[in-house]
């Protein structure tokens, strides 16, 4: 895949978590619950990741093992917390800039992962022109809310 392509699929997948959550806040208005409207989405989200595992070639879901750790198990939990986060902020402080924070939260929380190698991630350190796209990015919320 060429690599501008590969960038536009990333973009266009960023567009789309900022439409599920433009969706899931106009759900939760319509339906009068954050926590339903996070049920909902995540049983679309069941179903159509669900169709696409058994459609691709690949392995089936194994049963956790004693080797595999219970944490690698959790992301779901994360992901939960995230659209109810994002459902309860959207009315509260519009789309821009809770998805600015969010990327944010992502950009300061990979930087710590990534510099200590936490989770068995290679170690890269925060380097200072790291730490200043990470500023760029606080400002750019800043610059979003204001």
């Amino acid at each position: 895949m060429p690599s501008l392509l590969a960038y536009l699929l990333v973009v266009a997948a960023g567009v789309s978590v900022a439409l599920q959550q433009v969706l899931n806040a106009n759900l939760r208005a319509e339906i009068g619950s954050p926590w339903w409207a996070g049920v909902v989405s995540y049983v679309g989200g069941l179903l159509a990741i669900t169709l696409a595992a058994l459609l691709v070639d690949g392995p089936r879901l194994p049963l956790p093992s004693a080797g595999s750790t219970w944490l690698s198990w959790t992301g779901g939990l994360f992901g939960a917390i995230f659209i109810a986060v994002v459902v309860l902020m959207v009315p509260r402080f519009g789309a821009a800039t809770v998805l600015a924070l969010i990327v944010v939260g992502q950009m300061l929380g990979s930087l710590a992962f990534d510099h200590f190698g936490i989770l068995g991630l290679a170690q890269q350190p925060a380097s200072p022109l790291r730490l200043a796209g990470a500023a760029c990015l606080i400002l750019g919320v800043v610059l979003i809310r204001f």
